[in-house]
Formats: structure tokens, sequence, C-alpha cells
């Protein structure tokens, strides 16, 4: 009974493996998103203006390419880029930052002025390292989804990223511009015409 519960955990781990070894796609085509299906279709895209992308290189953007990049996959219809990048978002969205209230120093914990004090000083962590945290998970998160989807990753400008692009710190983007932002990433990873090399994860 064991040996034939391994064997069946195993064959699937092994033709996964095998599938790596040969260089097969790492995303599941075919998986469902948590979120709910797509409504947006492919006759979507001619509402949708394609963001620009192309620059003229000073050696000094690719040092932010960490934090300011978008995604291309060949032979991907709009439609199916959108259903990717709003699962992915979906994934990266509401994320806590992991800073946490700090008790103050055991003299002053008991006192008015260690409660007041401890309230401004937890607030002033959140909002300058608590939003830092937060736009970093949140990056990190779409760079993994989109990478195991089979996404390639291309640096762009700032200037460029933020013509298409959002950051969610201490607050949140609305929905109404959040699809409008990820309708023209879905444009570019469908189609766009992308400068420089793949930078991985």
């Amino acid at each position: 009974m064991k040996v034939y519960r391994f064997a069946a955990v195993a064959a699937p781990l092994l033709c996964a493996t095998q599938a790596l070894a040969q260089g097969a796609p790492t995303y599941i085509a075919d998986s469902a998103s948590p979120f709910g299906a797509s409504t947006v279709t492919n006759a979507d895209a001619a509402s949708v203006k394609m963001p620009k992308l192309d620059y003229k290189s000073d050696g000094t953007e690719a040092g932010d390419f960490d934090k300011y990049y978008t995604f291309r996959r060949a032979d991907t219809d709009f439609a199916t880029a959108y259903a990717d990048i709003a699962e992915c978002d979906g994934y990266a969205r509401g994320l806590q930052s992991g800073v946490t209230y700090q008790q103050v120093p055991y003299p002053y914990a008991a006192t008015l002025a260690g409660a007041v004090g401890g309230a401004i000083g937890n607030a002033m962590a959140v909002a300058i390292f608590g939003s830092a945290e937060k736009r970093r998970a949140r990056r990190v998160n779409m760079r993994t989804c989109m990478n195991f989807k089979g996404y390639a990753r291309y640096g762009l400008p700032k200037s460029l990223w933020d013509d298409f692009n959002f950051e969610e710190g201490l607050g949140s983007v609305n929905e109404e511009k959040r699809h409008r932002y990820l309708m023209q990433q879905a444009l570019v990873a469908s189609s766009g015409t992308l400068q420089g090399k793949d930078l991985g994860l």
C-alpha cells in the first residue's frame, strides 16, 4: 500500500523534472485563477493604447531595472496576457509589510509618555519602512508569478515605466485605474517591442 502511494506521488514529480530538464515551459497553461475567469477578450485590445517603450540608453537606467520593468511572452494573445497579469496582480495586492508594533522600552511601558511616544514611533516606522517593504513585496510577487508563467522581464527607464504601471505602499490604486494599467501591461506583454535582454527573475 505504501509503495503504491509513493509511486503515485513520485510519478508526476518525475515527469515534471524530466520536462524541466528538456527545456519545456515551466508554466501551467491551463491552470485556473483563484480570482475567477477574466472577461477581457482579444477584441478589447483595440481600445488600449500601446505605451512608449523605446528609449535611448544613457548607461544609468539599468541600475533601476530591479524596480522598473515590464513583461513579454512570445506567441501570447492579449486576452491570455491580461488573464495572467490580473492573476499575478491578485496575488501581489493587499500584502502586509511585516513592520509591526514595537513595544517601548520597559521603564516607559506603563506611562502616558511611553504610550504616546510608542504610537508616534510606530507610525513613523510604518510610514518610512512599511511602505517601501510593501512595494518591494509586490515586485517580488509579480516577478515570481510572471516568471512561473513563462514571461520574460525587460527593464525600462522610470519615466516610461510610470506611464502604465503603479506601486502600492500604504495606499492602494482604485479599480478603474488598476484595470487601465493592467490592460496596457497586457498589450505590452502580448505584442510590445522591447529593448535589451531578458533579465530573468
